[in-house]
Parts: C-alpha cells; structure tokens; sequence
C-alpha cells in the first residue's frame, strides 16, 4: 500500500468491506494485510505512508511498514546509475517491479504465509497471461514484462478491470480518505524529485559539446551520460528556431548531437535486444522466428508493427522516433502483453 489511491482501492477491494461495498464485483472476503515499503531515507513517517495507515485503518485491516532501503539501492538505484554512466537510458520502474515488488517483495509475503500479493497495477491477468488494462490511458502492463510464471501465479490485480474515475469512485464510495489524492509523479517508491539534480549529485561532471547533424558548435553541455536520446528539455540551447532533441552521444568524445524533429538522424526502423522474457509458458528461445507482433518502445506509445528475427533484431513497419539503449521494448498481441527485452 504506496498510500494512494489505486492501492487503496485494491486493498479495499480485495478485503470484505470492499467486496460488499462493490456488489460483490470482486473476490472479496480475502484476509487482507496492508504492507508499505520504505525505500528511501527520509521516506520513514511521509504522508505517503500516514495516508497508507489511515486507509487501513478505515479497511480494518492490520498494516505493517517493511524496510527495503538497502535492498532498494543495491538493486535499483545502484543499477540506474550505472547505465547511466554507461551511456545507457535507464527504467527504474521496470527494475523497482523485477526486483523489489514482484521479488523481494512477494518472496518475503510468500515466507510470511501469504498466498497471494496484491497491487494497484492497472493490467489484466487471466491465468497465465496478461493484458493491457482497461484505461489505456493509465495501463500499466508496460512496466511488467520481466514477471516470470513463478510470480505471476501468485498476483492479483484487482484494478485492471477499472477506469482510473471509477477507481475513485470506488474509493469514495469506500470511505477512503485517499479518494482525490492526485497521482505521484517521480521516481519508483522515492517520490517527487529533480531528476537532472538526483543524478548530478552521484555522477561526475564532465563539460562537452553539443553537434548539430551537419556537424556545426550550438552549445556545452555537463557530461554526455546525463542526457538520454530524445532529450528536448534541459540542454540550454536558446535562442533556436525550433525545437531540438538528443539524436545521438558519444560517450568517448563527451559529445552529443542534436536534430529537430523532423531530422531523419532521430529516426530508425530497426533495433537489437537483449536479456528477454517471455510471459507465457513459452520454448526457451521464446516465439518462432521471425515473429510478427506488435510492440512499444516507451510507456504510452501507441502500439507500433513489429518483426522480431534471430539475434534479437526488431524490424519496424514505420520508422521509430528516439530509441534509447537501455530503456525496455514489450511485445503486444493486440491487448495481450507477450513479455519484453532491454534495447541494445
């Protein structure tokens, strides 16, 4: 329970005032125990976590506070930063959901003597498959491409079947006095902060310049590993006619090249992956090759054609705008989320 609204619906949900109050729409009369990571120092008694209790406290259910701080830095923050140093575009959400919800998280519920874990995940789960959920608008199923069966088995999503307006709905028909908390913004279980400046105090500065596509000086930046492909905000470049991006770094020359939006440098059609998964109960070497689906590079993108072959290799029908190293691409049969890679 993060202390927001879509948790809090879930928990409610899910324990035997929510499924009363909800018609039954649910499984209800689950014994439901509310649990809140603490994953960042000064994060020990925020209003995240007050909220959390207080809905607890309206769900009569027990509620229990886990500190995962380390774990929370060794496997994720220790990892962003270091593909950041690479060169690379990290997705902490992504990491924060392999390896502390649907890792050390479930692992140690399970230990407890839970049965299942529950979450405030906008996707479907249907046996052993997931699918984006019904609010495309707020679909999650993106960020959990790395679950195994092993995990999934043990999930349950209660809101994936709801709009994010119907969720409050619920929420205020429950009582919860979370019911029109605005949604967080921020980095995973840490919160609302700046994340230029979040990187800046760990990483070195490093003064470099900044190319156009035909090789003219527009301006310096701090260190090419700060900024990440399709970067718009950020680089101080006054004084342009229009808008310009992050095309592509160099991280042995400390340099970066820039191009508007039209610019073909932005473009590509094609990429290579690495380290994939695969949702269902598939053959180890994942679908038969090539493989056509449909995939997305980034959260919220619409959903693009795509041909996977041998090596990894992903071929798009239309060109794709800023691809970044690093960052997840998750293949889609239409609704159903098939599992996902890290682009190369």
């Amino acid at each position: 329970m993060s202390g927001g609204v879509d948790s809090s619906v879930a928990a409610a949900l899910l324990s035997s005032k929510g499924g009363s109050a909800s018609g039954g729409k649910q499984q209800d009369g689950y014994d439901v125990t509310g649990i809140h990571m603490i994953c960042w120092d000064g994060c020990e008694n925020n209003k995240d976590k007050q909220d959390a209790m207080r809905v607890a406290a309206v769900l009569n259910i027990p509620f229990e506070t886990w500190d995962l701080r380390a774990e929370y830095r060794t496997k994720v923050f220790d990892y962003m930063i270091s593909e950041y140093r690479a060169g690379r575009t990290p997705n902490p959400d992504v990491m924060c959901n392999k390896e502390i919800k649907f890792g050390i998280f479930l692992k140690r519920a399970l230990e407890a003597g839970a049965d299942f874990m529950a979450t405030g995940h906008y996707v479907r789960k249907f046996g052993s498959k997931l699918f984006a959920a019904k609010d495309k608008n707020k679909d999650q199923s993106y960020f959990l491409w790395t679950l195994t069966q092993d995990q999934l088995k043990h999930c349950l999503f209660p809101i994936g079947n709801y709009l994010k307006s119907e969720a409050r709905d619920l929420a205020r028909g429950f009582g919860l006095p979370v019911a029109n908390k605005k949604d967080s913004q921020g980095l995973c279980f840490v919160g609302k902060v700046n994340f230029a400046d979040f990187i800046r105090e760990t990483l070195p500065q490093k003064s470099g310049v900044i190319m156009t596509s035909d090789g003219k000086k527009i301006g310096e930046h701090d260190g090419a590993h700060f900024y990440t492909i399709g970067q718009r905000h950020g680089l101080a470049l006054g004084g342009q006619a229009e808008p310009v991006y992050v095309a592509k770094k160099d991280l042995a020359t400390n340099t970066i090249m820039v191009s508007q939006k039209q610019d073909s440098a932005l473009y590509k059609r094609e990429l290579f992956a690495e380290n994939f998964n695969w949702i269902e109960n598939q053959p180890v070497g994942g679908p038969k090759l090539p493989f056509s689906c449909q995939a997305r590079i980034r959260y919220r993108q619409p959903l693009q054609k795509a041909i996977l072959f041998e090596g990894g290799r992903v071929e798009f029908l239309e060109e794709q705008r800023a691809i970044a190293p690093g960052q997840s691409i998750v293949f889609y049969s239409d609704e159903k989320m098939l599992g996902g890679a890290i682009i190369k």
